[in-house]
C-alpha cells in the first residue's frame, strides 16, 4: 500500500449523488436501477444491477478499470455519466452509463486533477463539477460538456483548508461546503453563475477532530459533518446567504470513527458509517434540525465500514465495508431504522471506498 493511500485512508471519502429525491419531475417514483462501487486497492469499479427488492446483483463484467487508488464515485443528475476520483494517480476517470447500466470509458478516459484528489461532486444543473484535493489543499473546478466530459474552469483550482477531502453542494446549486480533515473545519463557498467557487465572507467554521464527510439535508436547511477522531457528527443550520451556524448542541455522539454521513431523501433520517466499530449509527432529524438517536442507536455493518448511502427512492441503504470487501444492504423501515436484507451483503472489489446509486 502506497504512502498516499495510507493518507487517504486516514481521512476518508464521500461521494455526493444528487440524481433525484424520490420522484421525477412528472411525479413518477424513481426506482433504483444500478450501483457502482469504487475499489481502492483493486483499482476498479464494481457495477451492479439493483433487483426489485433492493439487493445488488453483479453485472457481467463485474468491474471496469479505474485509475490508481479510486476513492470516490459519483453520478451526474441525469444518471448518464459517472466519475471516479483516483487519489494516487491524481486524476478523475469518466464514464458513460449505457441503457443497461454498464460503464463505458469516455474519450478521453480521464482528466487531470491536483494532488490527492479525494472526492467529486456534480452541480445540480449537471453543468459543473468540483473535486477536493487533499494533498494540494484545493478544489478543482470543471465545466461538464453535453457528452459528459470534464474541462477545467478558469481558474482551474481554488484554495481550501488543510487536507480538503469531501465536498457537498446544496440542491439549489448556490452553495458548496468542503471538510478539511487536517484543519478540523469546514470551508464555505458561493457558486457563481459561471460555476466558479468564491469563499464566503466567513470562509470557515469549526468542526470536530478529523472531519471526513459532509452532507446537506434535501431542504437545504441543515449540514452534518462526520468527525472521525472525535467520533461525533457536527450539526449546523444554513443561513439565508449560505453561512453555517452551529446548533445547540453543536454535535452528537456516534460509534467509533465515523467516516461518512448521509441524509435520506425525505430529510427525516441520518446515517453514519463507523469504521472502527463496524457499525452504522442512525438518527431522526428534529424540527430544528438537531439529531436524536433512533432505537437502536447503532446496528452492525461489515468490517471497516467507510461509506453509507441511501438510494434516491429512500427505500434502501448501502454501506461499503473496506476491510472485508463487501457491501452491506439494508431496507429502511417506516420509523427510519435500518433492517438488514435477507441477503445481508454482496461481494465488492478490494477495499471498497464509496458507492453511488442510479435511479430512473
Amino acid at each position: 500500500m502506497s504512502k498516499m493511500f495510507v493518507l487517504a485512508g486516514m481521512v476518508g471519502a464521500v461521494t455526493i449523488f444528487m440524481h433525484g429525491c424520490g420522484s421525477g419531475g412528472d411525479g413518477t417514483q424513481k426506482i433504483p436501477k444500478y450501483a457502482y462501487v469504487a475499489n481502492g486497492v483493486s483499482n476498479d469499479v464494481s457495477q451492479y444491477t439493483v433487483n426489485p427488492d433492493g439487493t445488488l446483483r453483479a453485472m457481467i463484467p463485474s468491474t471496469v478499470p479505474a485509475g490508481t487508488n479510486p476513492i470516490a464515485v459519483t453520478v451526474d443528475p441525469s444518471g448518464r455519466h459517472a466519475y471516479v476520483a483516483n487519489v494516487a494517480s491524481n486524476n478523475i476517470s469518466q464514464y458513460a452509463i449505457t441503457q443497461f447500466g454498464k460503464l463505458l470509458e469516455m474519450t478521453p478516459p480521464s482528466v487531470a486533477a491536483a494532488s490527492g484528489v479525494s472526492s467529486i461532486a456534480i452541480h445540480p444543473s449537471g453543468k459543473f463539477a468540483y473535486a477536493t484535493n487533499l494533498n494540494d489543499n484545493s478544489i478543482s473546478q470543471y465545466s461538464v460538456s453535453t457528452t459528459g466530459t470534464l474541462a477545467p474552469l478558469a481558474p482551474a483550482t481554488v484554495a481550501a483548508g488543510a487536507g480538503a477531502f469531501s465536498i457537498s453542494i446544496d440542491l439549489s446549486g448556490k452553495y458548496a461546503y468542503v471538510v478539511n480533515a487536517l484543519g478540523n473545519n469546514v470551508s464555505l463557498y458561493a457558486i457563481g453563475t459561471n460555476g466558479g467557487l468564491t469563499a464566503m465572507s466567513t470562509p470557515t467554521v469549526a468542526a470536530g477532530s478529523n472531519p471526513r464527510s459532509v452532507t446537506i439535508d434535501p431542504s437545504g436547511t441543515y449540514v452534518y459533518v462526520a468527525n472521525s477522531i472525535s467520533s461525533t457528527l457536527s450539526q449546523y443550520s444554513i443561513g439565508t446567504t449560505g453561512g453555517l451556524t452551529a446548533m445547540t448542541p453543536a454535535s452528537v455522539s456516534t460509534g467509533t470513527a465515523p467516516y461518512a454521513v448521509a441524509v435520506e431523501p425525505s430529510g427525516k433520517y441520518v446515517y453514519a458509517a463507523n469504521a472502527s466499530s463496524g457499525t452504522v449509527s442512525q438518527y431522526s432529524i428534529g424540527v430544528n434540525g438537531a439529531l436524536t438517536a433512533l432505537t437502536p442507536s447503532v446496528l452492525p455493518a461489515g468490517t471497516g465500514p467507510e461509506y453509507v448511502t441511501v438510494d434516491p427512492s429512500g427505500k434502501y441503504a448501502y454501506v461499503a465495508n473496506a476491510m472485508d470487501n463487501s457491501i452491506s444492504q439494508y431496507t429502511i423501515t417506516l420509523n427510519g431504522t435500518l433492517a438488514p436484507m435477507p441477503i445481508a451483503s454482496v461481494t465488492a472489489g478490494s477495499y471498497p471506498r464509496s458507492i453511488a446509486i442510479v435511479a430512473r
